[in-house]
């Protein structure tokens, strides 16, 4: 397009999926420590299994707070100031988790007090991650044209994807010829502490972005968002973009219900549906998935990688697909797809069928869930909400997606008790309401401009 800057917005969007990448790389380290933190804190005092899985899905308990709180901070102090913050706790967690015993506690003594210091480190770390996964998408989706607003927010799954990979193979970088009692004592120290790499360096890379046209505009520094919208795209189409954001300001009163219930429904049905269908149970239980359906550990640890692969290949699907097909056509076939595997899986261990075949449709359901759920859901909730409500809107759903993603995750190994074949049936059946939902009630943003969000809901009042 004539005047369109795609190398700036390339570049200050690559500067905000770091958030994406610290989001994946944040929720996935514990991957590899978990066991050590569970010997060296938790078993070493005689604490229950209870504690253990609040420890380690302690981190999710702050990524509720983090969503809920982004709606305040990035409609009060801004886009890119909320990245910082989030940056900064990032930081903060990745040093005390690492060395919780900070200050207050003596070196390498277990106790309760210890505990509650490393699951409130987890917690910081957890607020940043719900930040930067309501923030950075939202950060993106108000800089790019529209045009191509939907590759570049995609970008963001892709890194939180990435961010998980890299991780995986951090953590087995840190503990590869080394002995367990190594890693206990001090591999999984090491592993936290790799976070404030990524952590620093998207901290320094925000000052050199600017904060987003459509907050400043919502702020009257109208000069300065021309200016970066002329940058982006050429001042013809800056001017007319202009003109629309004003008039979406003029004309709205900035509450929550003022284009009426249905677009808050929708996006908190995107957030819900993306975690009921059970695509974290895949990607934190993998390798005990593996191992229970008869996998060896390596073997599982193996199939888990082959995982990690198939993940990124298939969002890389989703990046060059959702501004040709839409957003619409890919969630469909998505939700099919995930419910043909889970249906499949469900079947197999009901008649207790053990092999590749299991691996075949765990690939099944998460290609699905990666070319179409995993980052759509994020590039319409960055672009449905009206401009004069995207940042509580935003805030709402985020914090309603962690909120079931906790539920899911921390209900599965209770469900599995009971029967694998019901557990991946509710997910299976989970997959084909999000077909009905998506077929029945979100509209089509594709090559729409964020301002024309409001005709679409206006509509709908």
């Amino acid at each position: 397009m004539e005047g369109q800057n795609k190398f700036y917005v390339i570049a200050i969007t690559l500067v905000a999926t770091l958030g994406g990448l610290l989001f994946g790389y944040d929720t996935a380290v514990i991957s590899g420590a978990e066991k050590s933190v569970q010997a060296f804190l938790i078993d070493s005092q005689g604490l229950s299994t209870l504690v253990h899985g609040i420890t380690t899905s302690s981190a999710l308990i702050g990524c509720i707070i983090g969503g809920l709180i982004s709606g305040i901070l990035a409609s009060n102090f801004g886009r890119k100031r909320s990245l910082q913050f989030a940056a900064i706790l990032f930081f903060i967690s990745a040093l005390g988790s690492a060395y919780p015993e900070f200050l207050f506690f003596q070196d390498g003594e277990p106790s309760i007090g210890l505990l509650v210091m490393f699951n409130f480190y987890r917690v910081i770390g957890g607020i940043g991650v719900g930040l930067a996964s309501a923030v950075s998408p939202m950060y993106i989706g108000e800089v790019a044209p529209a045009k191509i607003r939907g590759t570049l927010v995609s970008l963001n799954q892709f890194a939180i994807i990435f961010g998980m990979l890299v991780v995986y193979f951090v953590n087995w970088g840190i503990a590869h010829g080394q002995t367990l009692e190594w890693i206990n004592e001090v591999g999984w120290r090491r592993m936290f502490l790799s976070e404030t790499v990524p952590a620093g360096l998207f901290g320094l890379l925000l000052f050199l972005v600017p904060e987003t046209p459509r907050y400043l505009a919502l702020n009257h520094q109208d000069e300065k968002a021309y200016s970066i919208l002329s940058r982006i795209n050429g001042k013809e189409i800056a001017r007319s973009i202009m003109q629309d954001i004003k008039s979406s300001v003029e004309h709205h009163s900035g509450k929550l219900f003022s284009f009426g219930k249905t677009v808050i429904v929708v996006g908190i049905l995107l957030s819900i549906f993306q975690q009921f269908v059970g695509i974290n149970v895949a990607l934190y239980y993998a390798p005990r998935i593996f191992e229970s359906m008869g996998a060896a550990k390596d073997a599982s640890m193996m199939q888990t990688v082959i995982m990690g692969l198939v993940n990124v290949v298939f969002t890389v699907v989703a990046i060059f697909t959702v501004d040709i097909w839409g957003r619409k056509p890919l969630l469909i076939v998505g939700s099919s797809g995930m419910a043909i595997g889970m249906f499949a899986i469900a079947g197999l261990a009901y008649f207790d069928v053990i092999g590749i075949s299991t691996l075949v449709f765990m690939i099944v359901y998460t290609a699905s869930f990666m070319m179409s759920w995993g980052p759509i859901t994020w590039v319409l909730i960055s672009e449905i909400f009206p401009n004069r409500i995207r940042g509580k809107a935003v805030a709402i759903a985020v914090a309603a997606q962690w909120s079931a993603n906790y539920l899911i995750s921390s209900t599965y190994p209770a469900m599995m008790e009971f029967s694998g074949a019901m557990t991946y049936s509710v997910y299976g059946i989970m997959s084909i309401l999000s077909l009905i939902f998506v077929w029945k009630y979100v509209p089509e943003t594709k090559g729409r401009t964020l301002e024309d969000m409001e005709a679409i809901w206006e509509k709908e009042k």
